[in-house]
């Protein structure tokens, strides 16, 4: 196999089983498909088939587990199907699931990857495109999770965990990503969790379908399941393989060296838009400059913040560029001798970004203004200073009527440094 061919499969196959949170019946049924399609999920239970295409920009959830959303057809816990997905260094299929959650067979990768090998993977001609980690990139979490990705020309997962439990405590592991290694060392990894936390997930909806058969359950006692574990560090191994399922979401093939601590499936994704927000500044061809940013935008000096729109694609996603120097107005007094930028300007900043691309949207741009309404979960992850590049990275979550949700993540040199959600609304100037 070419590394750097797109590969399908040559035939269709179809695997059945229950969600481990959902607790329903479903089935997958992998089918070929086009160069250049992309992994795709289609919801054939759902009117109208809606497909949700497997990427960073359609991740909508990350709590014990990924889920990916196009509209209202969602696809909860993706995981462990992309993970496979990716060790066989597939790069487009379209999936048929006919319930809202892939199903968790054993609670491992092994049935997915097997079945995936019996549809006779094959390679199509075409280049598949790969993203190379060029400079270190650092990510952190809220719960202790951090990630290091460093340049290497394939994949290699190093990772740490630790749980206050007899049976986990810390585990270390480095594994080499490739099909051989995954099947050897990961894939029949199960994914786990505590009896002590059972009655409270499923309260909440969560776990309904998880048992003994498709999990790994500790009690206080240790493992519960009748033959222990397939691997002394098991816990680790799956821990590693969900992280190569969550950044499969990439869409491309990954060159990276990355040292996980405590990894999660937020952390995951947060690295993965890190990697690709690196890849996006590495090539800066502006897509709109500032002329033409002025003609949509009301903003004038001191307060217009965008330099200039790297990418763009109509009605779902934007990059924007905001260069930062020591000549910024705001510096005189925030705060002499240590030049910090206002954490509400670099908000202000990523907005002005997201309202270009709703003017987009409507007819006579000229003669809109958008006006923000609400800002949620806004978080600032590190201070940004003179010298520094924001690369804002703006998705449509929603659009109706002239209003729009949307979400969006800003970066310095890989590093995510501030998240917000938006609401806003186009209205005539």
């Amino acid at each position: 196999m070419s590394a750097l061919s797109q590969r399908t499969i040559g035939r269709s196959v179809t695997l059945r089983g229950c969600g481990v949170h959902s607790g329903a019946e479903a089935s997958l049924t992998f089918h070929p498909a086009d160069p250049d399609s992309g992994v795709r999920f289609r919801r054939v239970d759902l009117e109208g088939d809606p497909v949700v295409l497997a990427d960073l920009d359609h991740v909508v959830d990350t709590e014990l587990g990924t889920t990916l959303a196009a509209g209202d057809a969602k696809v909860h816990t993706v995981e462990h199907v992309m993970a496979s997905v990716t060790a066989l260094g597939l790069t487009n299929l379209l999936i048929d699931l006919d319930g809202p959650e892939a199903p968790i067979r054993d609670g491992s990768f092994q049935d997915f990857l097997a079945v995936l090998r019996e549809a006779e993977p094959t390679e199509q001609d075409r280049p598949r495109s790969t993203v190379t980690v060029t400079e270190p990139i650092s990510v952190s979490g809220s719960e202790g999770q951090s990630y290091v990705a460093v340049p290497l020309a394939d994949l290699r997962i190093s990772a740490t965990i630790e749980f206050d439990h007899a049976a986990i405590g810390r585990q270390y592991g480095s594994f080499e990503i490739s099909e051989e290694c995954f099947q050897s060392e990961l894939a029949a990894a199960r994914t786990f969790g505590f009896l002590a936390d059972a009655e409270m997930l499923r309260s909440r909806g969560l776990a309904q379908g998880s048992s003994l058969e498709n999990s790994v359950v500790l009690d206080d006692d240790g493992v519960m399941n009748e033959g222990g574990l397939r691997f002394p560090d098991e816990f680790l191994r799956h821990k590693v393989g969900d992280m190569v399922g969550d950044l499969a979401l990439l869409g491309c093939h990954l060159g990276a060296q990355i040292v996980a601590e405590r990894p999660s499936h937020a952390g995951n994704i947060a690295l993965a838009r890190a990697i690709r927000a690196q890849a996006t500044a590495s090539g800066r061809e502006s897509v709109v400059d500032v002329t033409k940013i002025m003609e949509y935008l009301p903003h004038r000096y001191p307060m217009l913040l965008v330099d200039r729109i790297t990418q763009y694609e109509r009605g779902k996603r934007i990059v924007g560029i905001k260069n930062v120097t020591i000549n910024e107005p705001f510096f005189q007094g925030h705060y002499p001798g240590h030049p910090i930028m206002p954490g509400v300007l670099i908000v202000e900043a990523m907005a002005q970004v997201g309202g270009l691309l709703l003017m987009e949207e409507v007819e006579e741009p000229e003669s809109k203004v958008v006006y923000f309404m609400t800002m949620d979960n806004v978080k600032w992850r590190r201070p940004v200073t003179p010298g520094d590049t924001l690369v804002f990275e703006l998705e449509i979550v929603q659009y109706r009527r002239r209003t729009c949700k949307m979400k969006g993540l800003g970066f310095v040199d890989g590093q995510v440094v501030a998240e917000a959600e938006f609401m806003a609304r186009i209205v005539d100037t």
